[in-house]
């Protein structure tokens, strides 16, 4: 026996990497958690820096950012991540609305707010999420795409430590990122909500991993459940969502980060996790068997519909189902596939699932990624997916009337109304809306709503959970969504008549006193147009930054309707205040118009302010 000390193995030589020298870091909407400085790459240098292309809506960016949260924290003296927000839907271009989600989804490192995608196309970027890596020296050293990637990152932020450690070259210490302050109140981005057979409503505040159950008032906090830390043990959360009434009375909840349902006791405060190991489902892991052995995938709401807990898996673009006797989970219905196909179960496809609403024979499913109203029957066969508004991944905007061509933004809630219809939290138009199984029509029930993820009925009362406001706001149900007959049909709009040809366009905004148009990041304000039928329209439809367009009307289509979606942004206009209010201002109309000879060649639409040629 040879008792000698081996000899050291020598470390390996680093490897030779391409030298693609990093484009600047730009974006109009500026940067966001630096303390208000604006940030270069030579700001960087020295630095291991992983820049991630994410946007808000994307459940992949959103599984990333977790994924980066364990190498942010080890490597925290190295590396700097920096989040460049690159938007998919039009709301998420709103400087406000990526504001919120970096609170939201709690992203601790600076977020470069990319409204016109130039970094993007900077860095030929082709899908979200993808992160990039630049080495101390300021080149490219990495390209990833899509999820999963942080163990490989990782390993090669220890390669480029160990490398620039020893050519000098790497600068230890604290990264930019400041921090912003806390804010107080009973909610911070509420997501769900579920009344209670005592009358209170119980509450996911998502954000601050809690769940919380207030007064029949919807304002006074009863008690707070779980740490308030994200969390697995006990009765700690991560990110909690739906929530669904058991028979027993018992609550089972989505507990979305965590990967797994919990069920709350609200006689005894105990919660107890039923499904879901903690970890991640991926592509070849198991898809049934004993609940509690089985990784789910971001569940992001539930609902007891036929026996079972249905569960909105928007991780993988599926449903699944808990069955709570036999302890047991198994994929319902989706192939993982992200897209709008309608069909057998097995063969549909969804793109992120986010609400649920039993009623009667049919499932009612808020399908987000594809602004899409679909619903889940029993069929002969088996269960069948069909849809009733939306038509693909690309297709959004706000837009009433026959289903077959409105339209929806990124709902994510659904909620089942007395007379057989349905509401939807249409969450990017910040509008709750209305669809009527009976007709096939689309109607709006209420705007000026802030990212609306949730609705439950109380009483004749409809409580819409406003995430982006931090509260829960009663609402009396409009009567034509109540009863089944046509009063809803005799109380439409008269149409404005207007001539044929041009017809101009005006959106009259007036800051309010005090404030001025926001232009720091670029224009203020937004104009989208578009019609129904879609021909009425012969030239100007579409988005804009200008609140007035010439719109030319076909001559062959005589009524319709157009919609009309403006924004506007105004801040403090006072000099000496650093850090001025900002505040945004939104509405979205339908206006019915019918061509006659005597019809006006203006349409004036006022968003805030008084029409001077009114």
């Amino acid at each position: 026996m040879n008792d000698a000390a081996p000899a050291p193995t020598p470390a390996p030589a680093p490897r030779k990497r391409a030298r693609v020298r990093a484009p600047e870091l730009i974006g109009k909407g500026g940067w966001l958690n630096t303390g208000g400085k604006e940030l270069t790459l030579a700001d960087l240098r020295g630095k291991c820096v992983v820049v991630d292309f994410w946007t808000f809506c994307c459940i992949n960016c959103l599984h990333v950012l977790d994924e980066l949260r364990e190498l942010e924290e080890k490597h925290r003296d190295t590396v700097v991540i920096i989040g460049v927000h690159s938007p998919k839907f039009v709301h998420e271009a709103e400087h406000a609305a990526v504001v919120d989600a970096v609170e939201r989804y709690q992203v601790h490192h600076p977020v470069l707010d990319d409204p016109e995608l130039a970094t993007w196309k900077q860095y030929a970027v082709r899908a979200w999420p993808t992160l990039v890596v630049i080495d101390p020296e300021g080149y490219i050293v990495a390209q990833h795409a899509g999820e999963g990637h942080a163990h490989a990152i990782a390993r090669l932020v220890e390669e480029l430590e160990a490398e620039h450690e020893a050519k000098g070259t790497l600068r230890r210490g604290d990264g930019p990122y400041v921090a912003p302050e806390p804010v107080a109140g009973a909610l911070r981005f509420p997501g769900k909500a579920l009344l209670l057979p005592s009358g209170n409503l119980l509450v996911s505040d998502t954000t601050r991993h809690q769940l919380v159950e207030l007064a029949a008032d919807g304002e006074s906090v009863v008690r707070r459940v779980g740490s308030g830390e994200r969390g697995f043990a006990g009765d700690s959360f991560s990110e909690p969502q739906g929530l669904a009434l058991l028979p027993d009375g018992r609550v089972v909840v989505a507990d979305t980060v965590n990967h797994a349902l919990r069920v709350y006791d609200p006689a005894t405060g105990h919660v107890e996790t039923v499904a879901g190991t903690g970890r991640q489902w991926w592509q070849g892991s198991p898809t049934s068997g004993p609940a509690l052995e089985v990784d789910l995938s971001s569940p992001w709401d539930v609902a007891w519909w036929q026996g079972r807990v249905w569960i909105a898996m928007a991780g993988v673009h599926q449903l699944w189902t808990w069955d709570p006797e036999a302890g047991t989970v198994e994929v319902a219905a989706g192939t993982t596939n992200e897209g709008l196909l309608d069909g057998p179960a097995a063969e549909a496809w969804f793109a992120q699932p986010s609400g649920l609403a039993a009623a009667g024979d049919r499932l009612w499913i808020a399908d987000s990624e594809t602004s899409a109203l679909r619903y889940v029957e029993a069929g002969e066969d088996g269960y069948v997916v069909k849809s009733a508004v939306g038509t693909g991944l690309f297709d959004f905007g706000h837009r009433d009337g026959d289903a077959a061509q409105a339209l929806l933004q990124h709902p994510l809630g659904v909620t089942a109304l007395p007379d057989g219809s349905v509401a939807v939290s249409d969450t990017y138009n910040h509008a709750l809306r209305r669809y009527d199984p009976a007709t096939g029509q689309v109607s709006t029930l209420a705007t000026d709503l802030r990212e609306p993820s949730d609705a439950v009925l109380v009483g004749e009362d409809i409580v819409v959970v406003e995430s982006a406001r931090h509260r829960l706001t009663r609402l009396r149900l409009p009567e034509e969504a109540v009863r089944v007959d046509a009063v809803a049909h005799r109380t439409q709009r008269a149409a404005t008549e207007v001539a044929a040809g041009t017809l101009r366009l005006d959106v009259v905004f007036q800051a309010p006193t005090g404030q001025k148009l926001d232009t720091r990041y670029g224009p203020s304000t937004r104009l989208l147009v578009s019609s129904t039928p879609p021909g009425l329209l012969a030239d100007g439809e579409g988005a804009g930054t200008d609140l007035f367009r010439d719109l030319v009307l076909n001559p062959d289509v005589t009524e319709g309707v157009l919609h009309v979606s403006a924004m506007a942004a105004s801040c403090d206009d006072d000099p000496a205040n650093e850090y001025p209010a900002c505040h945004v201002h939104q509405q979205d109309w339908g206006v019915p118009v019918r061509v006659t000879a005597e019809g006006a060649s203006r349409l004036p639409l006022v968003l805030a302010g008084m029409d001077a040629e009114g």
